[in-house]
């Protein structure tokens, strides 16, 4: 890519941050706003990053100026006001999306691409650490900070196969041209974008077509969406139980999850995933189907699946006792909320279930409201707080407050931010999390101490 130097508008956000460092590996100079300074941007500033915070072009760098030696990149979540991103258009630099410039990175690779509305971050993580610790390895930009390496994004100088989480949001995914395709779920969402549920599916579809001709299709079972691949396109389905590549002998207790690994060549006996939920069952095998794709042995993945410890705020575990357990993840759509929520309730069966959940975007919160409060009925006590707005304006009328009244669960709360300290002091629990995809991360540490001084004042070890 004939740039010296690469500028990100909106460089804080995960799928921007690989980007930027995969630039700065090459020796690039990089740069970019964000509207928010983060532990993802202040890394980025320590390894040579030049970042602002403010929508000022008096604050780009000069080292940013010559449009011919300037790529400017940006995150479909930039409003079209945004005074950086007109300024660059206005003065004839090349100007792309996020995706584009994925796609044309991995484009001379062998891309592995998971998409889904939601399993996928999981997904390639998992994929790309079993590729990782085999024979075969791989590079790798990736939607969460995967916990065995720290980092969104690996670099190999022996693998030509690139794994890369593929969002649907603002169609990102067509860009991409997979070798290997891996579909998780195809939940509606997004609508604000599609329009209709049907519109979304077909953007899968489309996804789908774009398999190269040598290439494979892993999809799970009963996803109702209609593949549209070459016909020499090797088509397999997975699912938990049933499909191509499922479980079984399935033996969940004592905090431990254990399966057989059925392929269609052969079973790979006692695997156990790193983290004993019933959800990575599937995530299990769905990443095991494409790393045996791409050539590990089963031994790796069995020793894969086992020392994989999962991507930051996906059943990320605080705190893990017998008096207190505390977890976070990102979930933040229904679907997501059900299964994260089932697989909890498969662990600790005896256990009372609070969770804190912070809606994001109105668009989502006004289309699935009844889906929401559905998937948050199976809790035993909801503390829900106001919608994260993201880059959306408040729609009138939606609010938590349409979620909260079709809430069932025995005990349910609306509580601002400020106040949630003051509620979780008063509160017994016993198994808390912290689900969504705004904001609420930033409360994990103050969250954590409160539950330490609470319940576990006696050993700060735990």
């Amino acid at each position: 890519m004939n740039y010296d130097s690469i500028y990100f508008i909106g460089i804080g956000g995960i799928g921007m941050s690989n980007l930027a460092r995969y630039f700065l590996s090459k020796g690039k100079r990089v740069g970019g706003y964000d509207r928010t300074e983060s532990a993802l941007t202040r890394l980025l500033q320590e390894e040579g990053a030049f970042i602002h915070y403010a929508d000022d072009v008096h604050s780009i760098p000069a080292l940013f100026f010559d449009n011919e030696k300037t790529l400017v990149v940006y995150t479909p979540a930039v409003p079209a006001s945004h005074a950086e991103l007109l300024f660059f258009r206005k003065h004839g630099y090349r100007v792309i999306k996020r995706a584009q410039l994925l796609g044309e990175i991995t484009a001379a690779s062998d891309a592995v691409c998971v998409a889904g509305t939601h399993g996928k971050t999981t997904v390639s993580s998992m994929i790309a650490h079993l590729l990782r610790q085999s024979k075969v390895d791989c590079n790798a930009f990736l939607g969460g900070i995967l916990k065995n390496y720290r980092t969104n994004l690996l670099l190999s100088d022996k693998s030509n196969i690139t794994v890369v989480e593929a969002d649907e949001y603002d169609r990102s995914f067509h860009w991409l041209k997979p070798w290997i395709a891996v579909i998780t779920s195809a939940d509606p969402d997004h609508l604000d974008i599609y329009g209709t549920e049907a519109a979304y599916r077909e953007s899968f579809e489309k996804f789908t077509s774009l398999v190269r001709p040598d290439g494979y299709l892993v999809i799970r079972k009963g996803i109702p969406i209609t593949p549209h691949s070459s016909e020499t396109v090797k088509i397999w389905n997975y699912g938990e139980s049933e499909g191509d590549f499922h479980a079984e002998n399935i033996r969940i207790g004592n905090g431990e999850v254990l399966f057989d690994l059925v392929t269609p060549s052969e079973v790979i006996k006692d695997i156990s995933p790193g983290i004993p939920v019933k959800i990575n069952i599937e995530n299990s095998v769905a990443a095991a189907a494409a790393a045996l794709l791409c050539g590990a042995a089963p031994e790796e993945i069995r020793e894969g699946i086992h020392t994989f410890q999962g991507a930051s705020r996906r059943f990320d575990f605080h705190i893990k006792t017998d008096r207190i357990v505390f977890i976070d993840d990102y979930a933040h759509h229904p679907g997501e909320l059900s299964a994260a929520i089932q697989s909890i309730r498969a662990i600790y069966p005896d256990k009372k279930v609070t969770a804190i959940f912070q809606p994001h975007l109105y668009s989502r919160t006004r289309d699935f409201a009844s889906a929401f409060a559905e998937s948050l009925s199976l809790l035993d006590d909801v503390i829900l707080l106001d919608i994260y707005p993201a880059r959306e304006e408040p729609i009138e009328g939606v609010s938590s407050h349409i979620i909260f009244d079709k809430i069932t669960s025995a005990e349910k709360v609306l509580c601002t931010k400020q106040e949630l300290p003051g509620l979780l002091r008063q509160k017994e629990v016993e198994v808390l999390v912290t689900f969504g995809a705004g904001d609420i991360d930033r409360l994990l540490p103050a969250i954590e101490e409160l539950l330490r001084n609470k319940y576990l004042s006696e050993d700060k070890s735990l």
